[in-house]
C-alpha cells in the first residue's frame, strides 16, 4: 500500500476529510434554513397563490437567478470583503461557509418552490375550507405534503455543495479539494489526487443513498 500511495499522508487526508464534512454540514444547514423561507416566498407571491404579489415575486426571482448564474469560483472571490466582515477571514473552513451558503441557497430555494408546486391544489383548498390561517396552511399543509420533495432537493443541494467545497480549495478553504489542488495538481502527486477523488465519490454516494432512503420513507402517496 505504501508503494502505491507513497505521497499520501493519511493524517492530512483525515484532517481534510473532517474539514470537508464541517463545511458541508454547516453550509447545508444554513442553506436549508434560508432556502425554505425563500422558496416559500417565491411560491406564495406568484400569481394565483395565497399571497400573490407579482412585483415581489419578480424581484425575488431576479435576485435568485442572478446569484444562481454567477460561477462559484467567481462568487468566492467577489464575496471576500463580505466574508471578511462576517467571519473575520476569507481563508479556511470558516471563510468558505458564507460563499457556499450564498451559492447554494438560491439553488435550493428553486427546488423548494418546485416541491411546493407539486402539492395538489386540493390540499390548499381543503385547509382553507377548514378555516386554516395562511401560516397554518404553509406549515401544516404545504410543507408537510412537500416534505419528500424538500428532502430530495436538500440531497441534490448537498451533492452540489460537495463539488463547491472542492472548488473552494482554489482560495485555500481547506478540505479535500484544497488537498487535491495543492498536492495532486500543483505537485503532480497522482496518488493524492486519486485518494481525494475516491473519498469525494464515496461521500456523494452516501449522501445520495441516505437522501433517497429518507425521501422514500416520508412519501406516503
Amino acid at each position: 500500500m505504501s508503494g502505491w500511495f507513497g505521497n499520501v499522508v493519511w493524517s492530512d487526508i483525515a484532517i481534510a476529510t473532517r474539514d470537508t464534512l464541517v463545511m458541508l454540514g454547516a453550509s447545508l444547514a444554513l442553506t436549508v434554513a434560508l432556502g425554505i423561507p425563500l422558496g416559500v416566498l417565491l411560491f406564495l407571491t406568484d400569481r394565483g397563490q395565497l399571497a400573490a404579489r407579482p412585483w415581489l415575486n419578480r424581484t425575488a426571482g431576479v435576485i435568485v437567478n442572478i446569484l444562481r448564474s454567477v460561477p462559484f469560483v467567481i462568487l468566492l472571490i467577489v464575496m471576500i470583503p463580505l466574508t471578511l466582515a462576517l467571519v473575520g477571514t476569507s481563508l479556511g473552513v470558516a471563510g468558505a461557509i458564507p460563499p457556499l451558503v450564498v451559492g447554494a441557497a438560491p439553488f435550493y430555494a428553486r427546488l423548494v418552490e418546485q416541491a411546493l408546486r407539486d402539492v395538489p391544489r386540493a390540499t390548499i383548498e381543503a385547509a382553507q375550507a377548514m378555516g386554516a390561517s395562511r401560516w397554518q396552511i404553509v406549515t401544516r399543509a404545504l410543507l408537510l405534503e412537500a416534505l419528500p420533495g424538500l428532502v430530495s432537493g436538500a440531497t441534490v443541494t448537498a451533492v452540489a455543495l460537495v463539488s463547491f467545497t472542492a472548488m473552494a480549495g482554489v482560495v485555500g478553504a481547506g478540505g479535500l479539494g484544497d488537498l487535491a489542488i495543492r498536492y495532486g495538481y500543483q505537485r503532480f502527486q497522482t496518488d493524492v489526487m486519486l485518494v481525494t477523488v475516491a473519498l469525494m465519490v464515496v461521500l456523494v454516494q452516501l449522501i445520495q443513498f441516505a437522501g433517497d432512503r429518507i425521501a422514500r420513507r416520508l412519501d406516503h402517496r
